[in-house]
């Protein structure tokens, strides 16, 4: 992780201001404050870089706001943005992956595309204002979703999946893809459209001390997806969805990429979920690999600490070490979950392979404590949990279709496991 860390680096930028207000911005939160914005993002990125200031005030944005290189997007306290809730306004359709499948779809309220060195910083608010229009969308989107999921694994050119007017598939809040040199820091971000902060295809990029407060169906709160080297720490996540989830794409389309999410450190965090805690999955077909997850606490949530997959995905999760974890209240405490929603249509099974968890602590968990569960041609392998405790569970431990776990100095509901090792 220490190696991983020296690598992660915090973009740098030139000492140049543009403050949106001079450029027509009023703080009124009625007058559309976007060609403001872009002017001051087109002159920043021009000049060499620099910072481009929202000033105390409520803005509103009438479309997404598209970063671009060397530019520093800075929020002071005090600041807002409200986005706007119309459709029509995040046309023309742009390139996404909309829940692992690649397509052209509405733009997401916050976007870059192949840019570098780009910061969204400050304690400003960005509200997405999802529970407007967007957020609403879900009972609209089995269409769309099953044409996308089809296309996908039919592996049809990108340059066909055009939806955007017409469909019903919610644009991110904010998403970063093919981006690199990212800071994202101090934010807080509210009422999100889906997915809230989604690195995309990206290397170098640290989220830190940023707030998700959202609670429409789907707000994940971070998705590191197909990217290299993340750093996410200092954080508080209030979500309806995930608080993190990490994924590398879905199925046939992720093979065709072929980029695995890999070197993500979480730390210091805190999670208020409807959902789950930390996940990874269960878009993993391109593979997920050395993940650091330390020093958390999680209120409440479903499953804590949730690894899931299905036999449409294969790909794998490998190497991922946890350590120093509070849980108040959830369902289960550690899960694997290779067969996720019981809905596959193929036999790709997932590799489940490394993992170490030490010092784990969790008051109640109403499902299940420990859940390893693997394919008997797939078990889970090496699974290493050492000074566990859970004070209440129904089900202390499910070990089955697993190799090579050990459990050391684990106490559920009283009772201790020690050293025992199923090979």
């Amino acid at each position: 992780m220490r190696n991983i860390e020296k690598q992660i680096t915090a973009p740098t930028f030139a000492n140049n201001t543009f403050l949106i207000t001079e450029y027509g911005a009023s703080g009124d939160g009625v007058s559309d404050a976007l060609p403001a914005i872009k002017k001051a993002v087109d002159i920043c990125s021009a000049v060499g870089g620099g910072k481009v200031v929202i000033p105390k005030g409520k803005y509103f944005s009438k479309g997404p706001i598209v970063l671009k290189s060397n530019v520093n997007l800075h929020f002071e306290d005090g600041a807002e943005i409200l986005f706007s809730y119309d459709e029509k306004d995040y046309l023309p359709p742009v390139f996404t992956r909309w829940e692992g499948t690649e397509v052209f779809n509405y733009s997401p309220l916050i976007y870059a595309f192949n840019v570098t060195n780009i910061a969204i910083t400050g304690k400003g608010i960005i509200n997405g204002q999802g529970s407007k229009n967007f957020a609403k969308w879900k009972p609209n989107q089995k269409k769309d979703q099953t044409l996308i999921r089809k296309m996908g694994t039919e592996v049809r050119p990108v340059y066909e999946r055009v939806f955007g007017e017409g469909h019903w598939l919610r644009p991110h809040t904010m998403q970063l893809v093919s981006c690199s040199n990212i800071l994202i820091e101090d934010v807080k971000i509210i009422d999100g459209t889906f997915w809230t902060v989604h690195l995309l295809y990206c290397t170098n990029a640290i989220v830190r001390g940023i707030e998700v407060d959202s609670h429409n169906d789907n707000s994940d709160g971070v998705d590191p997806e197909s990217s290299y080297n993340v750093l996410i720490e200092n954080c508080v996540f209030k979500t309806a969805d995930d608080g993190i989830a990490i994924k590398s794409g879905r199925d046939n389309d992720a093979w065709r990429v072929g980029q695995p999410s890999e070197n993500i450190i979480i730390r210091n965090c805190v999670f208020d979920s409807e959902v789950n805690g930390v996940c990874i999955g269960s878009e993993i077909s391109g593979g997920v690999r050395n993940v650091f997850i330390e020093n958390i606490t999680i209120l409440n949530c479903k499953d804590a600490l949730y690894f899931k997959s299905n036999l449409d995905r294969g790909g794998y999760i490998r190497n991922v070490h946890i350590r120093n974890v509070k849980v108040k209240n959830c369902s289960s405490l550690i899960k694997f979950d290779p067969n996720y929603k019981n809905e596959s249509k193929n036999n790709y099974p997932p590799q489940f392979k490394g993992f170490t968890f030490k010092n784990i602590q969790a008051e109640n968990a109403t499902g299940s404590g420990i859940d390893i569960s693997g394919f008997e041609g797939m078990p889970v392998e090496d699974v290493f949990i050492e000074n566990l405790t859970i004070k209440s569970t129904p089900v202390p431990l499910i070990i089955k279709n697993a190799k090579n776990v050990v459990l050391k100095k684990v106490v559920i509901n009283g009772k201790k496991f020690f050293e025992q090792t199923n090979k």
